[in-house]
């Protein structure tokens, strides 16, 4: 049973919330939560508590557990689209493959300053992705903003002929999902900070060069 089947109804008092908005400090306090203790262990009574207001107010503002990282996710979306939008701002190229990369360099800088919003968002069976039109359209955005620069760099000839941008589009998620992942859990904790980035960006400009068609 978990911490909201057995929750008050709406009619019981609770103690008022004096410093703001409740809800999004609740989502602060859950992100702080997960980073401290991770997210096997996120207790909403614990959150309420440190909050001082009473294990029934979260429940004004989210049903239950998943409606509350699914909002924690829905905060982590918008973040990771301003961060790769402000990489393809600052490309100083039109080539669509820069701006392929750009993207990649953002999701990157986004996962790597923002780890707990990172886990959150990549917990698909602990957030309701079907059930948040935010959620579906950004990720229906950044599908369609990567589909479109491949499928450009494919009509103006940059691509190779038995390139596909269904299969440039895979292989360029996975490959900044999983530098991503290996930051977020710990693989890279022996690399110093200052050359951390520099890293993953050049593991992302040797994927784009080997699928660039050659001049």
């Amino acid at each position: 049973m978990n911490e909201f089947s057995s929750a008050p109804g709406p009619t019981e008092n609770a103690r008022p919330y004096h410093h703001g908005s409740l809800r999004a400090a609740l989502l602060t306090a859950t992100v702080d939560f997960i980073r401290q203790h991770g997210l096997e262990n996120l207790s909403i009574r614990e959150i309420a508590k440190q909050l001082g207001v009473s294990p029934a107010a979260p429940f004004r503002h989210f049903a239950s557990r998943s409606a509350l990282l699914t909002a924690v996710a829905e905060e982590a979306i918008l973040l990771l689209r301003k961060s790769y939008e402000a990489q393809i701002a600052a490309c100083d190229s039109d080539n669509p493959l820069v701006h392929f990369m750009a993207l990649g360099h953002g999701y990157l800088i986004w996962a790597t300053s923002h780890p707990t919003h990172f886990l959150v968002l990549n917990s698909r069976n602990l957030i309701d992705v079907g059930g948040s039109a935010l959620l579906k359209q950004e990720n229906a955005h950044l599908q369609n903003l990567m589909a479109g620069l491949l499928h450009q760099a494919e009509a103006q000839g940059l691509l190779p002929p038995e390139a596909r941008p269904r299969d440039l589009i895979l292989g360029g998620r996975a490959l900044v999902y999983g530098l991503a992942r290996m930051v977020t859990d710990g693989h890279m904790r022996g690399v110093p900070e200052e050359t951390l980035l520099p890293m993953l960006e050049a593991a992302m400009r040797a994927y784009v060069s080997r699928v660039q068609r050659s001049a």
